[in-house]
């Protein structure tokens, strides 16, 4: 114990005088179950340089804030999945290997005693920071980083990829199919009315009897989980992707040092397109933060979200993971309970949080899109999970068993609507999907373009995804299950073409109107087809209107009598899907956050 209190009095200085104190520090460490240097680099506020410099000077080493640039000689690189967790680095130098370490706390101690043993291993061990050490393994791998990046997937899944089994014939097909069904549905009331009237029923009454049962069902209060205390909780890591997004990092920082879970065990990573210089100043500015790290991605096609979360998969630390948007407001205790749910419920491997819109009142389309996610996300997701169906997961605060994440190849690098994909690969390897009652404030789009582009870039993805699986539909019957199958093709093919649908449905009908040349008459083949477009109205509307007073947004009721103006603008953005699906398949249409005037974070207290 002497040694150990030496060494924590050494890098802890002023803040322990005695070496009494400073192994009050060490006992107070190790209860936490996290070690000693990182326990004073957190809690202390010292960061990584300050403690391995003092720790390096106490065992009589050398110390390098960064690795030195010796040329042509490099190290060997292996394990590329587990970058995060090396901590040395080898490099052949002349007649020897120099090995650069940021060491745990028993080994620097041992080097310590070692050295008094051959002084000479001053020359041949070098301390320095852990980031350093993930630096350099970004700048000598990072080719095979981007390489492993992109075709992860393919490794794992030979038939699920996106680049690969998305083809533009397969994606030419697709549109064709969805053009002729809604050309076939305005022509219905002239044209094979027997043969289209149940199809379009199908593909409204079902899901909106879906809607419908997750607006009357009472929402099921969750079982308590006993939350987890500090020494018990696994290492956490969050992946923050930021691209010309510099404006939002003050805000982002300050959400993120507000997560109640200790400092020492959380891995925070701002991943950065190279080219946003802006961007990457901005998140430099906060890097005095220990809890934080910046990862540079390379300029590479394809420029989207899940190559630059897939890139930066081999450096996460921690036991579990979970992605944040440039916009989120996480409720502070997320982690913790997300960490105790996993810990209860040792079946889960993805778990979502609820995403809410906290600047609804802004205008109309922003009434509209926040009465949207308090259905999906406060009554749909939790219905879809408790029926064991597969769940669209939001592009957000889904929060993951890194294991499990692996083991499906991580994120597809070429579909823009990556969650979607991914929920659906969980639930074909039979790993079980859950939400969780905790909150994530989010800004929508306040302007018809931002929303549009946001929009059609969803349902693209959308697209993608069922493109992508269902070429080998026998064996995704086979992985979901006849119901699963059958229940997710209609979920999707419904949420696809519900807009479209609709405003096919309001052309219909404003041409038979047109020639019509005698008096209106209802016969029973326009009754169905009155009962059916009644049907496929009220499940919707039914679950905005549910989602909204289960948060409290009562003032955002009256702008839902407007909803089918919403739905014809989600027609609009799935047709401009279908165009991008087969001309530009895999361009990231990028949201632009931060527009909004009303204050965030006003998102409300869950429901336990």
């Amino acid at each position: 114990m002497s040694e150990a209190g030496a060494l924590l009095q050494s890098v802890l200085g002023d803040f322990a005088p005695t070496v009494e104190q400073a192994v009050l520090h060490l006992e107070a460490a190790l209860e936490l179950e996290v070690d000693p240097l990182d326990y004073c680099a957190h809690r202390f506020g010292l960061g990584e340089t300050v403690v391995m410099e003092r720790a390096a000077l106490w065992a009589g080493l050398s110390f390098f804030e960064r690795v030195p640039d010796f040329g042509t000689a490099k190290p060997l690189i292996e394990k590329i999945d587990r970058f995060g967790e090396v901590r040395a680095l080898t490099y052949p130098l002349l007649d020897r290997r120099v090995v650069f370490t940021a060491p745990r706390f028993e080994t620097l101690i041992r080097l310590k005693l070692l050295h008094e043993i051959r002084p000479d291993l001053r020359q041949l061990v070098a301390i320095v920071p852990g980031p350093a050490i993930r630096s350099e393994l970004a700048a000598l791998g990072g080719e095979a980083m981007m390489d492993r990046a992109r075709h992860r997937l393919w490794e794992k899944w030979r038939y699920a990829a996106g680049h690969l089994d998305a083809p533009f014939g397969a994606r030419l097909r697709f549109t064709l199919l969805m053009t002729l069904i809604l050309a076939a549905v305005v022509l219905a009331p002239w044209v094979s009315r027997p043969v289209l009237l149940p199809l379009v029923g199908l593909l409204l009454i079902v899901p909106a009897m879906l809607r419908f049962v997750a607006a009357v069902s009472p929402v099921e209060p969750v079982p308590d989980v006993p939350l987890l205390g500090d020494a018990d909780l696994p290492v956490y890591s969050v992946l923050v992707p930021l691209r010309d997004e510099a404006h939002m990092v003050p805000a982002l920082a300050e959400a993120l040092r507000a997560l109640d879970y200790p400092p020492e065990k959380l891995d925070i990573h701002f991943i950065v397109e190279m080219q946003s210089k802006a961007t990457v100043a901005a998140v430099e500015s906060e890097l005095h933060d220990p809890r934080f790290e910046l990862l540079l991605v390379p300029d590479a096609l394809p420029r989207t979200k899940p190559k630059a979360l897939n890139y930066a998969l081999p450096m996460v630390r921690g036991e579990h993971l979970v992605v944040y948007d440039a916009e989120d407001i996480p409720e502070p205790g997320q982690l913790r309970l997300a960490a105790s749910t996993f810990a209860a419920h040792p079946e889960l491997a993805c778990l979502q949080a609820e995403l809410v819109i906290d600047n609804g009142s802004e205008n109309l389309l922003t009434a509209w899109f926040a009465g949207e996610y308090a259905g999906q996300f406060g009554l749909m997701l939790p219905l879809l999970a408790r029926l064991g169906l597969p769940m669209p997961l939001g592009g957000t605060s889904n929060h993951f068993r890194i294991a499990a994440l692996r083991r499906v190849g991580g994120w597809d690098p070429f579909n823009v609507t990556e969650d979607a994909d991914l929920g659906l690969r969980l639930a074909r390897l039979g790993l079980r999907t859950a939400t969780i009652p905790s909150r994530t404030g989010e800004e929508a789009p306040v302007s018809l373009r931002g929303w549009l582009g946001q929009r059609a870039r969803w349902m693209k993805g959308w697209m993608q995804t069922l493109i992508v699986h269902d070429r080998r539909w026998r064996a995704l019957r086979h992985d979901l299950g006849r119901v699963s199958f059958i229940g997710f093709h209609i979920y999707v093919v419904s949420m696809i073409l519900s807009g479209p649908l609709h405003a096919a449905f309001a052309i219909s009908f404003a041409l038979t109107l047109a020639t019509m040349s005698g008096p209106i008459t209802f016969g029973w083949w326009e009754m169905l087809a009155a009962t059916i477009f009644c049907v496929g109205y009220l499940g919707p509307g039914l679950l905005v209107v549910a989602g909204l007073r289960r948060l409290g947004r009562l003032d955002l009721l009256p702008a839902q009598a407007l909803l089918p103006v919403y739905w014809l603008l989600h027609g609009v953005a799935v047709v401009r899907a279908m165009w991008e699906l087969v001309r530009q398949p895999h361009v990231w249409v990028k949201t632009v956050h931060g527009q909004t005037r009303v204050p965030r974070g006003g998102a409300a207290e869950p429901q336990r």
